[in-house]
């Protein structure tokens, strides 16, 4: 969707196995991101798209990302094409909060960590939940 809208999907090129072969294919640098650049009405508009789950939130209110900062990933891609984020910011046992879709505003305790995904110990109405959740829907609590 791009529809009159200032996108950017920082992507790289990778080289993906199957069983018969090898194939370039682009992927996001940053899974189930993309950058819009875009005032409050437009931001509500875009949210009405089904593909759009949300928008990420820093302190309750709608990320801002300044324009230096967008244009520093850019650089950073030209740069290291083939730069790839990971991310080493949960660990077994850390308390969570998931911060968006079907289990939004639940608690859990992160199990293991798996790729971009975390397996969750959610306890919810006396029964504990075993959720594989991404990592980008979940944030630390205290």
């Amino acid at each position: 969707m791009s529809e009159g809208f200032d996108v950017y999907c920082p992507t790289r090129t990778v080289i993906k196995q199957w069983s018969d072969r090898k194939k370039k294919v682009t992927e996001p640098i940053f899974s189930s991101y993309i950058f819009a650049k875009v005032n409050e009405i437009s931001r509500n508009q875009i949210l009405s798209d089904p593909s759009i789950v949300s928008n990420v939130y820093w302190l309750g209110k709608p990320a801002m990302i300044r324009d230096n900062e967008i244009l520093e990933i850019r650089n950073f891609l030209n740069e290291f094409p083939l730069a790839k984020i990971t991310s080493n910011e949960f660990k077994s046992d850390d308390k969570v909060l998931v911060n968006s879709g079907p289990l939004s505003k639940l608690e859990g305790t992160v199990d293991q960590i798996k790729g971009n995904k975390a397996i969750l110990n959610i306890e919810s109405l006396g029964i504990v939940i075993h959720a594989e959740v991404s990592l980008n829907r979940i944030e630390k609590i205290a």
